[in-house]
């Protein structure tokens, strides 16, 4: 990921012409947050010029200037969750990103060619990196924090649920529809005796997972999804969803039901919007994920008519905030050693992403599913076991 440096030395707070405080200050009604104000969650702006590129990009604008060093503030997650919670972002309308917004709607964003891109743009960013900021098992998903104290705990706890709710047994091959580093696959080889074949389109996620994953039952195969021909007894997709586009959905349903046995469980983990009208963030969908797209809960289960049950539906977005502020923990305790590599703009991105989304799943407009699925619903009815 290129990213030129850009460095702008933070001047005192510069005052808001009449105008333009006029048009901020409607924007945050009733969130508490105050421009230039004394709380934590107050963002300090150091240039007018921050408001003219939030109204005319929305959130890109916004970020765009946070990278720029033009504002700052102490709690950025904080600032987040308040503007969230009031929906601030749907009494932006910026027609700068009418494109961005037709664009997916329209075109199929998520093809074989450009699913390799997010694997090279993102996961790519080095194995070295992500191994800084992620737990020991290089869970890079949501953690399941019921009875968790770290992000260890919680991301083993995370992994056990999926386990037990798909029902694993020694013996029993499992695909791993987007398995990243091998977290699961290396925990269920090591504690349920199975085997496990994982698909990435990240070529460092192969490198570093055979790695971890040595001496245990798994293979790692770098392909995408739809051009798997094997038929497996359970079939996982963490956090590999948000990849697909909802022109593929139906597709990547068919796919699952295609390499699962009869008898088998499908358990999809994936991030979720409450809106099925919003579209994906400008920020998120140009620095972090690009061509990436949150699903719809109808979206899901119109694209498995016909093909599953649905037998259980589990949300606990509430856990992702609890482990974006760890991941954002361990980042800045790592970035001395990534500062000369990678440079200013680059640390104000990440902080950005981690801390904006925690902000967001913090009050709740985005959310945490895990899905399962089976094919001609379980005789006597399906146990949770959460």
């Amino acid at each position: 990921m290129e990213l030129q440096d850009v460095s702008v030395a933070p001047q005192a707070a510069a005052p808001v012409g009449v105008s333009e405080k006029e048009i901020i200050d409607n924007l945050l009604q009733g969130t508490g947050v105050t421009i230039n104000g004394t709380n934590d969650w107050d963002p300090q702006f150091y240039s007018s010029e921050v408001i003219s590129r939030v109204l005319a990009k929305g959130n890109l604008g916004l970020g765009e200037a946070y990278m720029d060093n033009l504002w700052d503030v102490p709690k950025l997650d904080e600032f987040f969750y308040r503007v969230v919670k009031c929906g601030v972002e749907n009494r932006i309308k910026p027609a700068k990103l009418l494109w961005h917004s037709a664009r997916f709607k329209l075109l199929n964003l998520e093809t074989v060619k450009r699913a390799k891109r997010i694997g090279e743009f993102h996961y790519d960013l080095g194995n070295t990196f992500y191994q800084s900021m992620l737990d020991k098992y290089m869970a890079y998903s949501c953690g399941y924090w019921k009875d968790a104290a770290t992000l260890e705990q919680a991301q083993e706890a995370k992994l056990e649920l999926i386990c037990r709710k798909i029902g694993l047994e020694r013996g029993m091959r499992v695909l791993d529809i987007g398995c990243g580093w091998g977290s699961f696959m290396r925990y269920a080889a090591e504690r349920y005796g199975v085997e496990c074949v994982g698909l990435t389109v990240s070529a460092e996620q192969v490198k570093l997972g055979r790695d971890m994953c040595k001496g245990l039952p798994v293979e790692f195969r770098l392909k995408d999804y739809r051009k798997e021909t094997e038929v497996f007894d359970r079939v996982v997709s963490v956090g590999m969803c948000e990849h697909v586009g909802r022109k593929n959905y139906r597709t990547y349903m068919k796919k699952a039901c295609e390499c699962l046995k009869d008898d088998g469980l499908f358990l999809l983990h994936t991030i979720g919007k409450r809106l099925s009208t919003s579209m994906p963030d400008p920020f998120i969908s140009k620095y972090i994920f690009p061509v990436g797209q949150v699903p719809a809960l109808e979206w899901l289960t119109q694209a498995a008519e016909g093909l599953f049950v649905l037998e259980d539906l589990h949300n606990f977005g509430a856990d992702y905030d609890t482990t974006l502020m760890a991941w954002h923990e361990r980042f800045e305790e790592a970035w001395p050693q990534f500062k000369d590599e990678l440079g200013d703009r680059f640390y104000r991105m990440w902080r950005y992403y981690l801390l904006s989304c925690a902000g967001a799943f913090r009050a709740r407009d985005i959310q945490l599913w895990q899905m399962v699925f089976s094919k001609n619903g379980m005789g006597g009815g399906y146990c949770s076991c959460r």
